[in-house]
């Protein structure tokens, strides 16, 4: 049976072993984001009862998202005691492979059992991190191990209050993860996509909860990571440090957010007193175009970057209230605020912007500096939705703690 599941599994990959124009290949979209591809459309508004499910299943426990590379959506969850790495067939839900391993993993404070990372789809392979840090590296076609690395074991790392949650990245064949060993000076570590050797290791920073993204800089490839203290731009090829500056708090805080570039600025976010910067940075330096404290500072949601302005929930998932708001990039200044929105993250498509409340609700809007416009509304989920959706065309990839369902949102489908 599972090789007829590989079997299976090949003859999908025929059509598309790279990733194509509509796919979801890494936490965020293709440019960690949480933009999708250009062609991605979206239907105007939905029926009464929400867009159309064309399949469910359920999953293990974890807020890890799905990743989709042509009809393949990868789910990465805890079925018992095992971290489970599964291919599914996107257009059905059917298992095409499955490739575990055991865990023990317990969270220190709260929070679910299972793991928290989004996989990451390259070079037709799939690279997972675990809540006990275990670093995977599976074929894509086949579902075969190609090498795994216990990155807690081997750097001596915490585990931190909920497990490993900084989704790892890959950049021009170099996996750059946020392993947090502080004491083996090993904070930020790059391994080889193609056989998991140790390329070099960085920082003693302790680990965050934010991926880390990529930019290039006078045609160099660089990764932009936030840890727990500060934020980072270091060359991907050899881990030279470019820059950094405090970014964060000590005591019971997480940086959640994923960074994000736009040309040559940053933005940053986080809550607990943290806030935000936003900058303009070069090969060597960073400058401060403004940061603020008291009106924007998002727990783990991602802004959405248009046309100049942020579009953004702040405010803390656990501790309400949460507002959406609007803010112009250049001033910082708040156009305008949802006061008590509630808490979720946010993804962009068509011209148009799909909400994923954590309570499970979920909404189709257009949003712009004069005010926001809710076209549609549902509730697909019933659980606590913390996972980030996926989109991939016109298939939106939504799980709770124990069920994932397939909605379709585009014309056609």
């Amino acid at each position: 049976m599972l090789r007829l599941m590989k079997d299976v599994a090949c003859c999908l990959f025929l059509t598309c072993t790279v990733c194509c124009a509509g796919d979801w290949p890494q936490i965020l979209g293709q440019n960690r984001n949480g933009i999708a591809a250009a062609d991605e459309k979206l239907l105007d508004k939905w029926e009464k009862d929400g867009p159309k499910q064309l399949w469910e299943r359920k999953v293990g426990s974890g807020y890890a998202g799905l990743t989709v590379a042509g009809d393949v959506a990868i789910l990465f969850h805890r079925v018992k005691n095992e971290e489970v790495v599964e291919a599914l067939d996107v257009k059905n839900g059917e298992t095409l492979w499955k490739s575990g391993y055991p865990t023990t993993f317990y969270p220190q404070v709260g929070g679910g059992e299972g793991p928290l990372c989004v996989p990451t789809i390259s070079d037709g392979k799939i690279i997972t991190y675990g809540a006990q840090g275990v670093l995977t590296c599976t074929e894509l076609k086949s579902g075969d191990r190609l090498w795994q690395v216990k990155t807690h074991e081997v750097f001596k790392a915490r585990e931190g209050y909920f497990g490993a949650g900084s989704s790892p990245i890959v950049i021009d064949g170099i996996v750059i993860t946020n392993v947090g060993a502080s004491r083996e000076k090993a904070g930020i570590v790059a391994f080889s996509l193609e056989d998991g050797t140790v390329l070099w290791k960085k920082t003693d920073e302790p680990a965050s909860y934010a991926a880390p993204t990529t930019c290039t800089l006078n045609g160099i490839s660089h990764v932009l990571i936030v840890t727990r203290y500060k934020c980072s731009l270091l060359d991907a090829k050899t881990g030279a440090m470019r820059f950094q500056f405090p970014f964060g708090q000590r005591g019971p805080t997480v940086n959640g957010a994923t960074p994000i570039v736009i040309d040559d600025h940053l933005f940053v976010t986080s809550s607990y007193g943290i806030g935000s910067v936003y900058a303009k940075f070069n090969l060597l330096n960073f400058e401060k175009i403004w940061d603020n404290h008291r009106t924007l500072a998002s727990q783990y949601c991602t802004p959405i970057h248009l046309d100049g302005h942020l579009y953004i929930i702040d405010g803390r998932d656990d501790q309400p209230p949460a507002d959406l708001k609007c803010v112009h990039l250049e001033s910082g200044k708040v156009l305008w605020t949802e006061p008590d929105f509630g808490y979720g993250t946010l993804l962009s498509a068509d011209g148009k912007i799909l909400i994923c409340k954590t309570d499970g609700e979920l909404l189709l809007a257009e949003m712009s500096p004069s005010g926001p416009k809710v076209l549609s509304k549902a509730r697909p989920l019933r659980g606590t939705v913390r996972a980030l959706p996926a989109l991939s065309n016109g298939r939106l990839l939504l799980r709770d703690q124990s069920t994932l369902k397939c909605l379709a949102v585009a014309p056609g489908l």
